[in-house]
């Protein structure tokens, strides 16, 4: 993958850019893929349920609303991911089971930990557009994640 420093200087100012805000969590540090949307507050169901099909070439952007109260996801959704072999997560929210995590193959960007769990009632939306920390990000559009921070563009670059 090209850096994302790369990517910005050959595509700027059609690249849009994460406020470095998210903090990084597992061992990838670098990422790419295609969008994969979810719009949830305090409710996993529609995480768990993404993280369990085939994610190859895909990262998957979950909108919690910023909420510190509860995570998104832990371990187990980790290790859902690794097995369907998402490319990473980007969390709009918070995260738990961080220390096992960081021992995993997975790279994931999360506002902070929390150790509670979210609730299970099925409310959520999946595969639209949304919006947080000065970027749109729009389905099947692309992702790019390293040490430098995290970027978003509307096609795919080529390595």
């Amino acid at each position: 993958m090209k850096s994302t420093c790369d990517i910005s200087d050959e595509l700027h100012p059609n690249v849009q850019y994460l406020y470095p805000t998210f903090k990084c969590y597992g061992e990838k540090n670098i990422f790419s893929g295609r969008i994969v949307t979810i719009e949830c507050f305090e409710d996993n169901s529609l995480v768990e349920e993404a993280l369990n099909t085939n994610g190859k070439g895909c990262v998957l952007v979950i909108d919690a609303g910023e909420s510190l109260k509860c995570a998104m996801l832990g371990d187990k959704r980790a290790a859902d991911a690794i097995k369907n072999e998402w490319e990473g997560i980007i969390v709009n929210g918070s995260i738990r089971d961080s220390a096992m995590i960081n021992s995993m193959p997975i790279g994931i960007r999360a506002l902070g930990t929390c150790p509670r769990k979210s609730v299970k009632k099925g409310i959520g939306k999946r595969n639209l557009n949304v919006y947080f920390s000065n970027v749109k990000f729009t389905p099947n559009h692309y992702l790019y994640a390293d040490e430098d921070g995290v970027i978003v563009t509307e096609n795919k670059v080529n390595s």
